[in-house]
């Protein structure tokens, strides 16, 4: 297998958000509409499918929230829910033990501390059992319009990488570099967009470069040769 193709990250300051409006056109043009791609009818519901999207696809994220909402409908529910039926609902979403201790326990926290309500601040999400600040990001943004950050998953940190929007592998690091180089009003539909993108075109494995309307200005760092 050829050598990894290194190519320098844009100089930071204007050039990255230059070349940052280049890749947000893209973007928008190519994925015009790109909602969530986790199944949700409210707030809850988005919160504890994100829970279970760690190290798992949408894809099955989707097919086990349809019976667990239909089965758990409130944190009420989950949160009286014994643990061990969790644990056989979302099984096939590996992790399975400490993901069903989570959901439960932070449905606990929704009852206990916020009256069966999902919070709208971002340090009383995290504060909740198996809440992250991407998941925190993920709900504030999706569920109720608020941009508090960029959504970094494995697709976003890729692919700003490869696009030389950072050179950074920690999420957090990634999503600092993100949040200085686009506009905050873009930074809910950004993370989206790249989601769809890294699924259609930017794959990890093979991405088809050729088919990538970015192609003329991305810099393909580390994709192979």
């Amino acid at each position: 297998m050829a050598a990894p193709r290194v190519t320098s990250v844009p100089n930071e300051g204007l050039a990255t958000r230059r070349h940052a409006a280049k890749v947000l056109r893209r973007l928008k043009a190519d994925y015009p509409e790109a909602p969530c791609a986790l199944v949700h009818r409210s707030p809850f519901q988005l919160l504890i499918a994100t829970i279970l999207s760690a190290q798992c696809t949408d894809k099955r994220v989707n097919l086990v929230t349809k019976d667990l909402f239909r089965k758990y409908r409130t944190p009420a529910d989950m949160a009286s829910a014994p643990v061990r039926d969790l644990e056989k609902a979302v099984q096939s979403t590996g992790f399975y033990r400490n993901k069903a201790k989570n959901i439960k326990a932070c449905s606990r926290g929704l009852m206990e501390h916020h009256r069966g309500k999902v919070p709208q601040d971002l340090d009383a999400l995290v504060a909740l059992a198996g809440v992250g600040r991407k998941t925190a990001n993920v709900v504030l943004g999706t569920a109720f319009g608020l941009t508090t950050g960029v959504v970094v998953d494995t697709h976003v940190g890729r692919l700003s990488r490869r696009l030389g929007l950072t050179d950074q592998k920690d999420a957090v690091k990634v999503e600092q570099d993100l949040m200085r180089v686009l506009p905050k009003k873009e930074w809910i539909d950004f993370s989206h967009r790249m989601i769809y993108h890294g699924r259609s075109i930017c794959s990890a494995r093979r991405p088809v470069c050729d088919e990538c309307s970015m192609k003329k200005f991305c810099p393909r760092i580390g994709v192979d040769s």
